[in-house]
């Protein structure tokens, strides 16, 4: 009798040949301690170094292990959707390949779900091998994502977690395309707890998140979760309006009624230049705002798929039955619109 899967562990994947073979092992021994079917789904996200080969033997040596591969880079969180996507465990577990996050965390989440959980976060207590700027830096993140959104956040916390299989379809009724994951899964609601750890230095590589596209993804949090920002640019707008109104006033006055004016250029160019910029920042949320409305106009998929490893036949009825990702219409043929291919599942 075929077993259904009870968990599904969704790792992101870009350039972590270092790390790839210690994140099976570790993912394997706790996930063979629960005693229940398994999958670990391994979204390669245009990797340029071996990563790939890799995925390949380890798909190869374990069933258990199932591979996607994107036709370039598409992005972190992206990847994560793509996992989510194709999951197919009653719990889907996400983790970075890094082994920053204690894969040994997942015992503890599980026995959350099984205490009736739909989302079970892990929250950082302590933050290992990262400079005082990216410590004080994330902290500023959230508190200032928290007084800016009507969502509830949690602080400290990244895009490892468990959800349940209803939180993941929801998640795949959502194809924004600049997405902040945890966000999502906070807007969604359900019953949600968490769990606390200390979080680990890198075991090996590069850091893939520097601080360009941390300065990104803090975008797409904000501008996602929240209007404020383009609120905060009509009050400064007012305010300065205002002030620049009354200075009118006074050197009106200072001429008719004092017979001097303020003297020097100097003032005169700090302001104009106080102003300019503060235009230019005005605008400058705003063309973040539009720049989205735009991305979601264009409706382009929201990920590509090269090829897929270790995904038997037997999936293709249990894929079909949780639904497409890109909103496709019954009685059409079974092409996934955010991979670009025929569901008929591919061997590599």
């Amino acid at each position: 009798m075929w077993n259904p899967i009870q968990y599904s562990v969704v790792v992101p994947v870009y350039n972590e040949e270092p790390v790839l073979r210690e994140t099976y092992r570790r993912l394997t021994e706790v996930m063979r301690r629960t005693g229940e079917r398994y999958e670990l789904l391994f979204v390669n996200d245009g990797s340029r170094d071996r990563s790939a080969a890799i995925l390949g033997e380890l798909c190869a040596g374990d069933p258990a292990v199932k591979a996607i591969h994107f036709s370039r880079n598409f992005g972190h969180q992206i990847a994560i959707t793509a996992g989510m996507d194709h999951a197919a465990g009653h719990a889907v577990v996400v983790i970075d390949a890094d082994l920053q996050d204690p894969p040994e965390l997942i015992e503890a989440m599980i026995g959350k779900w099984k205490e009736g959980y739909d989302v079970v976060y892990a929250k950082r207590t302590e933050r290992k091998g990262e400079t005082r700027f990216k410590r004080w830096s994330a902290h500023l993140f959230y508190r200032t994502l928290r007084a800016l959104t009507d969502v509830d956040i949690p602080a400290d916390t990244g895009d490892f977690r468990l959800i349940d299989r209803k939180v993941c379809d929801a998640m795949k009724t959502i194809r924004e395309k600049n997405r902040f994951i945890r966000g999502l899964v906070s807007w969604l609601g359900f019953k949600q707890t968490s769990v606390e750890y200390s979080r680990d230095e890198r075991w090996a590589g590069e850091t893939k998140y520097p601080l360009g596209k941390m300065l990104k993804l803090s975008a797409d949090a904000l501008t996602s979760f929240s209007h404020k920002p383009l609120k905060l640019a009509t009050y400064i707008g007012f305010a300065l309006s205002g002030g620049s109104f009354l200075a009118l006033l006074i050197t009106v006055y200072l001429k008719l009624f004092m017979a001097s004016t303020i003297a020097g250029w100097a003032s005169i160019i700090c302001l104009s230049l106080l102003f300019n910029g503060v235009i230019l920042l005005i605008l400058g949320i705003i063309g973040e705002y539009i720049g989205r409305i735009y991305d979601e106009s264009k409706d382009r998929p929201l990920y590509l798929i090269g090829a897929r490893e270790g995904f038997a036949k037997e999936r293709l009825p249990v894929r079909e039955a949780m639904g497409t990702p890109g909103g496709q219409r019954e009685g059409l043929p079974a092409f996934d619109a955010d991979s670009g291919q025929d569901r008929g599942w591919s061997h590599a």
